[in-house]
């Protein structure tokens, strides 16, 4: 089955669009990236994406129709460049609201707009059921983890969250967000005129703030254990009134943010024992974020090619789709902490 996986991240840098093929074997499945793209979001999406949470009802709703009509004149553009069309598309959405605990998970883009127009079979909206079954709805990536890059220890994507999978003993997936990443960084970055920091250029040239580097690591959240998940309100209300109540230069700020994020990261791949993980997400390119982690654990770092850098989300939440179609587990009780596993997402016939 070819499926073509949607991903618009909450580091607002684009959609990106994966086609891949996939086909069951006898140790798991195989896969191919068969085409991808990152279409990057003019400055008035990104605008819209980053103010939506404060939007009515009804400009929410007419924003969700809006997004999915975006998303499927781009999903035509693609698959009019490149084949075989696919067999469905698999959408993540752009989450706005991620609050597990009140039961609900929402992303934007209507996946029966997508359908409609485009003419292809979607699934969409893979952490409703998640979260109804009282899990966190995220992170959803580890199945594919498992299943796909199941030959490393452990696999980290440090993309606007940075978040980890790994088997524990039993064999069980465990996962989680560990901190914010990119979310952080490039909201400094945005402060200069700059979508990002550039291989971290910034960052290596500003000085630590030591104080506030204990007030970003002294979050609650990175101690407490089990499911657990993080979104764009925790770092709003957590994150943000630190950085903004400082006044330093940004510089100093993103050294004090990177050392922050590389001491957290390191932190669990060094408790965890893990001896060597998959790295991939736009954090990767942070070279300066990469040397930090690795001066702080013995864990290797293994950053594969840049197709799988930059897609491997794309591409698990087209397996992600795949698995719902074949009707098959794709979200993990152990991973979420929901009381049973289940087969998620919404599926739209065209």
């Amino acid at each position: 089955m070819t499926v073509l996986g949607l991903m618009s991240g909450t580091s607002l840098d684009g959609l990106d669009l994966a086609l891949c093929s996939f086909e069951p074997t006898e140790s798991g499945y195989s896969y191919q990236i068969l085409a991808s793209t990152t279409v990057a979001f003019t400055p008035d999406w990104k605008d819209r994406l980053n103010n939506v949470k404060n939007a009515t009802a009804l400009e929410y709703f007419g924003l969700n129709s809006l997004f999915g009509k975006y998303i499927a004149n781009e999903v035509n553009a693609f698959v009019n460049e490149n084949s075989p069309k696919p067999n469905a598309i698999a959408s993540h959405g752009h989450t706005v609201f991620h609050q597990p605990a009140s039961g609900f998970s929402t992303q934007l883009g209507c996946g029966a707009t997508i359908a409609a127009h485009t003419g292809i079979t979607t699934v969409c909206d893979f952490r409703s059921l998640d979260v109804a079954n009282g899990g966190q709805g995220a992170p959803l990536v580890p199945i594919g983890d498992k299943l796909l890059f199941g030959a490393y220890d452990a696999c980290l994507n440090i993309g606007g969250i940075a978040n980890l999978s790994f088997d524990d003993k039993n064999g069980n997936r465990l996962a989680y967000d560990i901190c914010e990443a990119n979310m952080l960084l490039n909201f400094l970055a945005e402060t200069t005129g700059k979508a990002y920091d550039k291989n971290g250029d910034l960052a290596r040239v500003g000085n630590l703030n030591a104080a506030l580097l204990t007030n970003l690591n002294q979050q609650d959240y990175y101690t407490q254990s089990g499911a657990k998940s993080i979104g764009r309100e925790w770092f709003e209300k957590n994150i943000l009134p630190l950085v903004a109540s400082q006044s330093i230069g940004v510089n100093d700020l993103l050294a004090t943010a990177t050392e922050h994020v590389a001491q957290i990261i390191a932190v669990e791949l060094t408790t965890k024992n893990i001896k060597n993980v998959l790295v991939t997400g736009g954090g990767t390119f942070n070279t300066f974020l990469i040397e930090k982690i690795k001066s702080k654990t013995n864990c290797e770092l293994i950053i594969p090619e840049n197709r799988i850098v930059d897609f491997k989300e794309a591409l698990i939440f087209a397996f992600l789709g795949y698995l719902r179609l074949q009707q098959k587990t794709n979200a993990l009780k152990s991973v979420t902490g929901a009381a049973q596993n289940s087969c998620g997402g919404a599926v739209y016939l065209a």
